[in-house]
């Protein structure tokens, strides 16, 4: 993916993390902000999809079990949706661990339980 696309799209994310977080503030489960979010993002025209599949294999093949992000925004980037007082490192250690099973590069994870929304951009390449 262009990288212009690419800084656009995460530009949108944010953008739009921060109005629904500005909305409904902090309190919530993910699943309602979750939901929220991909309500927003499918309003602006962007494709998400929910409780993306991704599969986790060992060295020589075998399937060793699956993930689910939360969202995955035009095939590009996945977002990982936290509700809680702050992130931490197993918080980035799992949007880590999702970029490099997909093989997708770009990944962003939102905390929307803190007072002050929580935005951080990672890049695997």
């Amino acid at each position: 993916m262009e990288i212009s696309n690419v800084k656009y799209l995460s530009d949108v994310i944010r953008q739009t993390s921060f109005e629904l977080h500005s909305y409904l503030k902090h309190g919530h489960l993910e699943k309602v902000y979750e939901n929220g979010l991909m309500n927003r993002l499918s309003i602006v025209g962007l494709s998400v999809k929910t409780q993306f599949p991704i599969k986790v294999f060992d060295e020589d093949g075998t399937e060793l079990g699956n993930y689910y992000a939360d969202l995955l925004v035009e095939n590009s980037i996945i977002i990982e949706i936290k509700a809680c007082r702050a992130l931490t490192e197993e918080h980035t250690a799992q949007i880590l661990g999702y970029i490099k099973a997909t093989g997708y590069e770009h990944g962003i994870l939102v905390n929307f339980g803190a007072p002050r929304l929580q935005v951080k951009k990672y890049i695997l390449n």
